[in-house]
């Protein structure tokens, strides 16, 4: 099962953190235009992400808190056109949907979003990704902490919780 350590930010300056990613020669994979459907699950949070380059049910634990946090996630490859979300909506029932633009960006195993998300602004986030076992906790927590420095990411800007959270607090 992948485990990250990886951190959400408030950002008012994406295009700095695009200059840096573009001189460090990240690999850009676009723009994707997502729609996550969060689903009502005793434990964890499930949600359907339908975009234009990922689409995926993901299943993930990951503690509330600022900071570099771990989170291990379990991944299903969907198909766009099947009857997922409908089975989903009507069995389980949905939380909360969220409507985001995301620049996807990647250096090694780290990946970087830079969000821009409908009803609550422009993010950022940083995913140390481990798919593997080959890569420590301690690793994955210095790459985390060595892109949030490299991009000046203050710790008021860090966020505790999902924008999943924060829209049902809207």
């Amino acid at each position: 099962m992948p485990i990250n350590i990886e951190i959400k930010a408030a950002c008012a300056h994406q295009e700095k953190i695009k200059r840096i990613l573009e001189d460090k020669q990240a690999i850009f994979k676009g723009i994707d235009h997502q729609i996550d459907t969060y689903f009502m699950v005793s434990k964890g949070r499930l949600k359907l992400r339908e975009g234009t380059i990922e689409n995926h049910l993901i299943h993930y634990h990951r503690a509330d808190q600022a900071g570099p946090k771990q989170s291990t996630v379990t991944l299903f490859k969907t198909d766009p056109d099947s009857t997922l979300k409908q089975i989903l909506t009507e069995s389980v029932g949905t939380k909360v949907v969220v409507d985001k633009l995301r620049a996807i960006y990647f250096i090694d195993n780290v990946k970087f979003h830079l969000d821009s998300v409908q009803g609550l602004g422009q993010f950022v986030e940083i995913e140390a990704i481990d798919t593997d076992g080959t890569i420590s906790i301690s690793q994955l927590q210095e790459q985390c902490e060595y892109y949030m420095q490299l991009f000046d990411i203050q710790s008021e800007d860090l966020l505790t919780e999902s924008y999943s959270d924060m829209l049902k607090q809207e």
